[in-house]
């Protein structure tokens, strides 16, 4: 590489998921970014290009290297964020769903109006994220206009790659009069304003920060603005988000509505594309997973709110072995823990509950469902990769013309819960105990794109 292309030379031990249920440690390894950000060579000792790849990072004053104790891992992945949720993090828990949101969300939700109220919750929020690792994130706002811009603009003034929707939501039969669209033609005017203002913002020429096309779900739309919301992602190409088949209430509601599953109405209402993405899923069948691989939709599995909100447990193995682009998401506020890693806990502890089952009155022959437990690979792979995947971004490996999001993991940080040992630790017992121990105060540094974030 020609050394003015070079923006500089990482040397440590990487971690990635290159394929789903693989791991791959790769020690020593020197990782080189070009200057826009992108991975240009990932380099092992033993290559040709190793030694003088080195020589000429250290040469230009561009060779950084990780103490031992550092491992440098994919930038963490976050497919399901509800912003304006944030104050809402581990409250009322105990409550159903529909109760949740007309008692607690949807009263917290409209006081976003409120530009300087947004302003305070959105900063702290996307710092908080950063944080934790996370260097992307799709983000739920809400359906004002002005506070859904400015969180946007809070993700790109914080390097924070992003992809932001403004929530469109007008079924007077769910939804408050106090917050809901006037109309389906008001919320689709406004969401196309949306998605050209989030392109023209300043700085954002790369596209860092994306709008999406965000139908809340299907019980809080009526037709003709899920009609309407389709044709939009058919004729801009821009990304989807919603709910499908979250819970009991949610997927009864849209059976009884439509005389179908949420996955067969929002297809037919055009809303499943390549650059949709699918939160919750607990509840699709066979068929509704065949035509979500059909239309490569990406999924957001959510495990630690399911467990609150869901009463089910998404079919991750299944889902995974047939080839669906699955990725993780907190699901702030339903899910009561801003990390990614500890989803990544929640994952495999779901995954095991629905492969040995839990209920103890049972004879352990049919107590659970067999051959559906993942493993932190897979969830490695979610957390990363996977969440790339499912979002079409280039993100999550440590792969050439990769954008370089990358987090710096001290595992002898101050204060933390995690320890590794040398004389005891070794290949993936580290990202093990990385997972299921790791937490903000071993996040040291981050990148995204390639610019350093967090330090």
């Amino acid at each position: 590489m020609k050394q003015e292309k070079l923006k500089f030379v990482l040397r440590g031990t990487l971690i990635h998921a290159p394929a789903v249920g693989v791991v791959e440690i790769l020690e020593n390894a020197l990782v080189a970014v070009d200057n826009r950000g992108q991975i240009s060579a990932v380099t092992s000792p033993g290559s040709p290009d190793y030694a003088a790849l080195e020589q000429a990072a250290t040469q230009a004053g561009k060779l950084e290297r990780l103490a031992p104790q550092e491992y440098l891992l994919p930038g963490l992945v976050d497919t399901h964020v509800h912003a304006p949720q944030w104050p809402q993090l581990g409250k009322a828990l105990d409550r159903p769903l529909d109760e949740w949101l007309q008692q607690y969300t949807f009263p917290l939700e409209a006081r976003y109006a409120d530009a300087e109220f947004a302003e305070r919750i959105y900063q702290h929020l996307v710092h908080t994220l950063i944080a934790n690792g996370t260097t992307t994130a799709l983000y739920y706002a809400t359906i004002h206009l002005e506070s859904s811009v400015r969180l946007a603009e809070i993700c790109l003034e914080q390097g924070q790659r992003a992809l932001v929707g403004k929530v469109a939501m007008d079924n007077p039969d769910q939804c408050p009069e106090y917050y809901r669209d006037a109309s389906a033609g008001q919320a689709l005017e406004d969401t196309e304003r949306f998605l050209e203002q989030v392109p023209d913002m300043p700085g954002n020429a790369d596209g860092l920060v994306r709008p999406v096309i965000t139908p809340r779900f299907i019980p809080a739309c009526t037709d003709e603005l899920l009609r309407g919301l389709g044709e939009l992602a058919q004729r801009s190409g821009c990304h989807v988000q919603t709910h499908c088949s979250e819970g009991d209430w949610e997927h009864g509601y849209v059976l009884e509505r439509h005389g179908k599953t949420d996955t067969c109405s929002l297809d037919d209402f055009g809303l499943l594309t390549a650059r949709t993405v699918l939160a919750h899923c607990d509840f699709i069948n066979e068929s509704d997973m065949g035509i979500i691989k059909g239309a490569q939709t990406g999924i957001s599995h959510c495990p630690l709110s399911n467990l609150y909100f869901a009463n089910a447990v998404f079919p991750a193995r299944q889902a995974l072995d047939r080839g669906l682009q699955v990725g993780l998401g907190t699901d702030i506020a339903g899910g009561a823990n801003p990390g990614i890693l500890h989803n990544c806990q929640m994952a495999v502890t779901a995954s095991r509950a629905r492969e040995d089952g839990v209920n103890p009155d049972l004879p352990p022959a049919t107590r659970g469902t067999p051959g559906t437990r993942i493993d932190f690979r897979e969830a490695f792979w979610m957390a990363t990769a996977g969440g790339g995947e499912a979002l079409g971004l280039k993100v999550g490996k440590f792969v050439k013309d990769y954008a370089f999001d990358a987090i710096v993991v001290d595992t002898q940080a101050p204060d933390s819960n995690l320890i590794v040992r040398e004389d005891l630790d070794e290949g993936d017992d580290i990202l093990q105990k990385i997972i299921y121990n790791a937490d903000r105060s071993n996040i040291k540094r981050v990148w995204v794109q390639g610019k350093l974030i967090k330090s």
